[in-house]
């Protein structure tokens, strides 16, 4: 219920609630409102209600004296309290000493200069990689690198000097080159001196190593990144990509992912080699995440690790899905001669077959697997028999088949389909794959045809 003091001279007082107990004061002496009139005992055991008191708020609570007040505040008003997003900016804080055990990683100083810019109109800030004594930013549309714990000081004359100054993060010196990482930081990997990203928004792969910025998707891929990038940002919704180096093979993986909304089942993963500076293999398998630890490839996929490249599953086995290798090449000898292909040949393992072979004039043909070199023809009769099947055929280690022609009639042809050998055409697009269930790797060191002028 209520309670009514009398006060007896001009004064403020403030009615506060205390949780003291143990025979102690409740506030500064005061013993508070009396339990007769619904205040609890100042005498208190665990368990016990507050116990509401009285605090006057000037001195000895005389008339006009000095009135009690905060005073000097230990907190700093901010004139623009609103946060503020600043996404192409760096911000460090104190350092951690090991020796005396000093962690100030949680001390940001506003009295101390801790923040550094880089330029707004290159785009936000992707991704940050310490190399020796610098530090490299990757903004959307720029890569730049900063000096560590040294600064570049220039000249009137516009020379540059680098000396050791007080100072965390130097000067930001940009590459040459307007490229960036677009926001694909996932996309970023590093060998050694080399790094290798994406940048999307201008259809271009990029390695960034001791000569500076190089755009490695124009070695024979222009074409195939430019579409690809367009198709994985259609409908205005972004998509993945992902990179990561295969120490394995020393190699650099990029798998390019458009948004589940667009095509979810569409994706396309390859490989760059620095050995032969070109794209050399498409794969057959969609991951979250890849890198390498050791001497060993690793990808990420549906929250399961897998290794690459072991020895207990099947070549070309991915995530528990067997899948073929192939190889897709083009036959185009004298360029301007129309020709008849009359045979195709290879030498490597046994197993390969001749999927399809396009010509610019004919429709396609297909040969089965090859004929191993065991199981080669020992008789004559064995011999007819193998050479009346569309089988690649074992000879002097080689193995060889006919090209038989499965064309239709042309207006004014007398002899067309497998009344005549060979197909026609100014080149043609040849696709070989093998089985990898049937065991160990399968070698393709060359692949050659026999073929004559065409006569017309």
């Amino acid at each position: 219920m209520p309670a009514i003091i009398e006060v007896k001279y001009f004064n403020s007082f403030l009615l506060r609630k205390s949780l003291a107990g143990n025979n102690q004061p409740d506030w500064n002496g005061s013993p508070g409102i009396p339990v007769s009139l619904g205040g609890y005992p100042r005498i208190t055991t665990q368990g016990d209600g507050p116990s509401w008191v009285i605090e006057e708020a000037r001195i000895r609570g005389g008339f006009n004296n000095t009135n009690v007040d905060y005073g000097v505040k230990a907190y700093l008003v901010e004139d623009e309290p609103n946060a503020v997003l600043r996404n192409n900016s760096l911000i460090y804080s104190g350092i951690f000493n090991s020796r005396t055990g000093i962690n100030d990683t949680n001390v940001f100083s506003i009295g101390s200069n801790i923040t550094k810019s880089a330029d707004p109109a290159n785009g936000s800030i992707q991704k940050l990689y310490a190399e020796d004594t610098n530090l490299i930013i990757f903004q959307e549309s720029k890569v730049s690198r900063a000096l560590i714990d040294k600064d570049a000081i220039y000249s009137a004359e516009g020379g540059g000097s680098i000396t050791n100054v007080n100072t965390t993060i130097g000067t930001i010196q940009p590459y040459s080159g307007n490229f960036g990482i677009s926001r694909d930081p996932g996309s970023f990997a590093v060998y050694g001196y080399r790094k290798y990203f994406s940048d999307k928004d201008r259809n271009a792969i990029l390695r960034l190593s001791m000569d500076g910025l190089t755009e490695i998707s124009t070695y024979g891929m222009y074409d195939y990144f430019r579409d690809e990038f367009t198709r994985i940002d259609s409908l205005s919704i972004e998509g993945d990509v992902i990179g990561g180096w295969d120490i394995h093979n020393k190699q650099y993986v990029l798998s390019m992912q458009p948004s589940s909304l667009v095509d979810p089942e569409y994706y396309s993963t390859l490989t760059f080699d620095e050995s032969v500076l070109g794209w050399t293999s498409f794969f057959s398998y969609k991951p979250d995440q890849v890198f390498s630890l050791k001497s060993d490839f690793y990808s990420l996929y549906e929250g399961k690790l897998w290794k690459h490249y072991s020895t207990n599953v099947n070549r070309g086995n991915f995530y528990g899905t067997d899948n073929n290798s192939s190889i897709q090449f083009i036959f185009n000898p004298q360029v301007s001669m129309s020709k008849t292909f009359q045979t195709i040949n290879y030498e490597g393992s046994s197993g390969w077959e001749m999927n399809s072979m396009f010509t610019s004039t004919d429709s396609s043909i297909a040969i089965k697997k090859s004929i191993d070199v065991l199981t080669q023809a020992r008789t004559l009769s064995d011999l007819q028999n193998q050479l009346l099947q569309n089988n690649f055929k074992a000879k002097e280690n080689k193995y060889f088949a006919n090209l038989i022609n499965t064309t239709s009639p042309k207006p004014g042809e007398v002899v067309w389909g497998q009344s005549s050998s060979g197909i026609k055409g100014f080149f043609a697009t040849v696709q070989m794959s093998v089985d990898n269930t049937l065991g160990g790797k399968k070698e393709l060191f060359a692949v050659s045809t026999n073929y004559v002028e065409s006569s017309y």
